[in-house]
């Protein structure tokens, strides 16, 4: 059995970051992943996907952005680059296509089964991200066989989709970039929105994310929250990060053609069905714009009242929100479904699980002497999940584990 101070599990930017912390403060450490560095922009990223974050926020410890583009967004491939060179820059000790099978005590230290033998850790951060498994609701199963069915996390492009119209459920940035990138391409497309969080690209001269961190949105921590739960289940703002930095929203997706539906209640075969709720949630999605946007003016010294806010909306006198779609009448060939992503832990034996599946934790640490977590949405703050908001948390939990280490090594003696 190999033997490591810190075993990081997961090689995307919070296992990066964490690497990087410690090892500046000189602790031995190792990463695993089951795939490359950036697995996942290399295997769930579609081709034209661009950062949602503008370059300037995106940096991680020691390494700020440094392009020649700071207001622009990084495509797919700059990414997967940047965390390449970024890992190349401090030699992190990453181990590819190792997968950690199975994670348990063992004494006062930590047993990790890889498929190339065991290693025991003094510690071990598990960086897995936000984004691990790709969640489609079981009622995906109850589609025709003849209709095409993937997440959005196996779409590439509109030219491997198969011919025909395509319905597209969840109005995420993944959904709405989507819906919009076939729509472009000729394709007929409908879009099933539930719930969801609206904002402009730029506002007043800026772009969103410029004003949001002025106004501390992002630094708030966890401990702020009135219900951490239902904020960490908020749906991520409609956003898209293209050169031109415009919006993209359900009003564009409106003008393109593409009609709008409300939340897909049920699947029977060829026959879709669907809530009478477009309304509600658009307009609702709406009015919590307008209060960020008038909370902006009023940072801005604007005397902005929420009714006066102007921007464009969805017209819904004029889409044709259907109940029920028949998806051969329509000739709706393919289902993508943009419902996002869950965590799945199976491979822990260790008492930090909740019911529901996700690692119990505080500001990334957990109630197992030794065992942290990193990258997940809200652990200490708003940006915890984002590129640029891991490598503050990353620093936090370096302080952690050197103090475990510390105090453990003195408990020895």
């Amino acid at each position: 059995m190999r033997l490591i101070d810190v075993a990081i599990i997961g090689a995307g930017q919070a296992g990066l970051a964490m690497s990087r912390c410690l090892a500046v403060l000189g602790i031995g450490h190792a990463i695993f992943d089951r795939g490359r560095v950036a697995e996942r922009w290399r295997t769930t990223a579609w081709d034209s996907l661009r950062m949602l974050t503008p370059n300037w926020i995106n940096g991680l410890p020691w390494q700020p952005y440094d392009g020649a583009d700071p207001h622009g967004f990084m495509t797919r491939n700059e990414t997967i680059a940047f965390l390449e060179r970024y890992a190349a820059s401090f030699g992190a000790p990453v181990f590819e296509r190792t997968p950690v099978m199975s994670l348990a005590a063992d004494g006062s230290a930590f047993r990790l089964q890889t498929p190339d033998g065991a290693w025991r850790a003094r510690a071990v951060v598990v960086a897995t991200g936000h984004c691990d498994r790709a969640f489609i609701p079981s009622i995906a199963g109850r589609l025709s066989v003849d209709i095409a069915s993937l997440h959005s996390s196996q779409y590439r492009s509109p030219g491997v989709i198969p011919d025909g119209g395509v319905l597209v459920v969840g109005s995420s940035p993944s959904g709405l970039q989507i819906a919009e990138e076939l729509r472009r391409a000729g394709r007929k497309v409908i879009l099933s929105s539930g719930a969801h969080t609206r904002v402009p690209r730029r506002w007043r001269g800026h772009d969103i994310f410029w004003w949001l961190s002025r106004l501390g949105k992002f630094s708030q921590r966890a401990s702020e929250v009135a219900d951490l739960d239902a904020e960490i289940r908020q749906p991520n703002v409609q956003l898209a990060g293209r050169p031109d930095h415009s919006d993209c929203d359900l009003p564009l997706m409106q003008a393109l053609g593409i009609r709008l539906a409300g939340r897909v209640d049920g699947v029977e075969g060829g026959h879709v069905f669907f809530r009478d709720d477009l309304a509600e949630s658009v307009t609702s999605a709406d009015q919590r714009m307008a209060h960020i946007l008038a909370a902006i003016d009023r940072f801005d010294g604007r005397p902005t009242n929420i009714g006066n806010i102007d921007f464009r909306r969805v017209d819904l006198a004029a889409n044709d929100a259907p109940h029920m779609l028949s998806l051969r009448n329509e000739n709706i060939r393919t289902v993508i479904w943009a419902t996002g992503f869950r965590r799945a832990f199976p491979w822990i034996d260790l008492p930090v699980l909740r019911q529901d599946g996700e690692i119990r934790q505080t500001g990334g640490v957990t109630a197992v002497p030794g065992l942290y977590t990193l990258g997940f949405r809200f652990q200490c703050k708003r940006d915890s999940h984002f590129f640029g908001g891991v490598g503050t948390d990353a620093l936090e939990i370096a302080g952690h584990v050197a103090r475990f280490l510390g105090a453990s090594l003195r408990q020895a003696a």
